[in-house]
């Protein structure tokens, strides 16, 4: 049976041997050490210690967490260190007051500053600015608010940080999760938090980087954080979130993954408006508009808007009536969870049947409501930038994508896999099945992306798809390890001096990984 990691707390350790790949060790040493002389050369003093959490890629499961499905993501090697002091306080800053230096090991892009918060505050973010100080006072916020839950007059230590990230930023492997995870994990940690529980960091870090502007689902700080390397994650969000280990079959050829950058930056904190920001609202006014249809009432969960597809689908397998028609039979409460899923996929068609998407009036009008009152609830606090709304394409998406996760799943835990040859391929499938959708359905990729995919599968590649947010960023693939040096060979031939002819040895050594499942957050 799958371990679940939830109520561990998070590891501390004194060996940075046990966090990496063994052909990765000499250079996290390196870095590591690089880390702590910086900082004692920037502070004249040794840090107290290192806060880590790591990036992710995520195997399946795209754009499904926000609708409160499960995902099945696993961390990578690379990750943010943040190296923290605790200090007695600084000169000219007031008795009362939290300040907090913050620098990074590369000034020259990161440019260090103050933080200075006064008594019972707590950090203001500028989520219209993008600065790299925001994640950490993102994770600042979260950490303090949860201490001060259990003390309303908690006042947190004055401390000294020093970051360290080699997560790409915009590459889809969740650079942003990774630094808020860290950051939250310093501070609680600075301010007497022992042990840290592995569940209460997570909560408080979805709800955290969401202060950055971006309706994060929480995939990407579970699988930062409730990590064990060796395993892929089995993240789910409702009734609410867990966490388990999923063992990898034992193979032969053994499972390998290669994650491939494209090179194309999407941030999704820039582009949130029309891209990623833009799906979060879809998918929760779907649920509305196929919740009005059928004479459901959708009761609040935790989707980034309070509203879900999955919560649609519980709503309608509840086993009430509907209001619309009460002599309708709704789903049965017994039925499994599959059937259920394949039930709600076929009648997206039916429902939302405008293939070119609905205007703002067309949904108010369906909804009963106004535009103004559409935008506040919706469209506020996270601003988006549509006019029509693919309502019925983004919940075909959801839909499938969840069948595709359960299916995925189900092979990874295949008994006696062993005598199975034909596991590989059906994963790739379902890998090149979730890359199609997501292309054509949900319109996350970009020709880049596309192209990495068809590179690698005719170089013997399983399965292809990009992972993270998309439009852009990076791609995973299921590769025979007898193929991977075909694939890379494919990819730089065909691919990255295609586009960059002069591209250089070391840009290169960052465009590929050959990814084993990583560790996730320590102390």
């Amino acid at each position: 049976m799958p371990a679940s990691t939830m109520d561990e707390p998070v590891p501390v350790t004194r060996s940075v041997e046990s966090l990496y790949p063994d052909a990765n060790i000499p250079a996290q040493q390196e870095r590591w050490q690089n880390l702590i002389a910086q900082f004692k050369e920037k502070y004249g003093r040794k840090p107290t210690f290192v806060a880590r959490s790591p990036g992710r890629v995520n195997l399946i499961g795209e754009h499904v967490d926000y609708s409160l499905y499960e995902v099945l993501p696993m961390a990578i090697a690379a990750d943010v260190l943040i190296a923290v002091a605790i200090t007695d306080g600084h000169e000219n800053s007031k008795e009362d007051d939290t300040v907090i230096l913050m620098h990074n090991v590369n000034p020259r892009k990161h440019q260090g500053s103050e933080l200075t918060v006064p008594p019972m505050g707590l950090a203001e973010i500028d989520a219209t600015k993008h600065e790299w100080t925001n994640y950490f006072k993102a994770g600042f916020n979260g950490a303090v608010g949860l201490l001060r839950k259990e003390d309303p007059n908690f006042s947190p230590r004055n401390m000294e940080i020093l970051v360290d990230g080699n997560v790409p930023a915009g590459g889809g492997l969740s650079s942003s999760a990774a630094f808020v995870c860290a950051s939250a994990l310093a501070v609680l940690r600075a301010n007497g938090r022992q042990p840290v529980k592995k569940k209460e960091l997570v909560e408080l870090a979805i709800v955290s980087e969401r202060a950055v502007g971006v309706n994060s689902g929480g995939m990407d700080q579970s699988a930062s954080v409730f990590s064990v390397k060796g395993d892929a994650l089995s993240v789910s969000f409702s009734p609410e979130l867990h966490a388990e280990a999923v063992p990898f079959p034992k193979l032969e050829p053994p499972i390998t993954f290669m994650i491939a950058q494209s090179f194309v930056t999407s941030d999704k904190h820039v582009t949130a408006p029309r891209c990623y920001n833009l799906r979060v609202v879809e998918c929760t006014l779907a649920a509305e508009m196929m919740a009005k249809k059928l004479g459901l009432e959708l009761h609040e969960d935790s989707g980034p808007l309070g509203r879900s597809l999955r919560g649609l689908q519980h709503a309608y397998y509840s086993g009430g009536k509907s209001s619309e028609n009460p002599s309708a039979s709704l789903g049965d409460p017994s039925t499994s969870y599959k059937k259920q899923l394949e039930t709600m996929l076929s009648m997206v068609s039916e429902i939302l049947d405008k293939e070119d998407g609905y205007t703002r009036e067309e949904i108010v009008a369906a909804l009963s409501s106004s535009v103004s009152a559409l935008e506040e609830k919706y469209m506020t606090k996270f601003p988006v930038d549509a006019v029509r709304f693919m309502l019925g394409k983004r919940a075909r998406h959801v839909f499938s994508e969840a069948l595709r996760v359960i299916a995925f799943k189900e092979l990874l835990q295949v008994p006696d896999s062993t005598n199975r040859p034909d596991i590989l391929p059906s994963l790739g499938n379902l890998m090149n099945e979730t890359q199609k959708s997501c292309r054509e359905v949900y319109e996350c990729s970009c020709p880049e992306i596309d192209q990495l995919c068809t590179i690698a599968k005719g170089a013997g590649a399983y399965g292809s798809r990009l992972t993270g947010a998309g439009w852009g960023g990076c791609t995973v693939h299921l590769v025979p390890k007898d193929k991977v040096d075909d694939v890379r060979k494919a990819w730089i031939e065909k691919y990255y001096h295609a586009r960059e002819p002069d591209i250089s040895k070391e840009k290169l050594q960052e465009a590929v990984i050959v990814s084993e499942p990583g560790q996730g957050s320590v102390v």
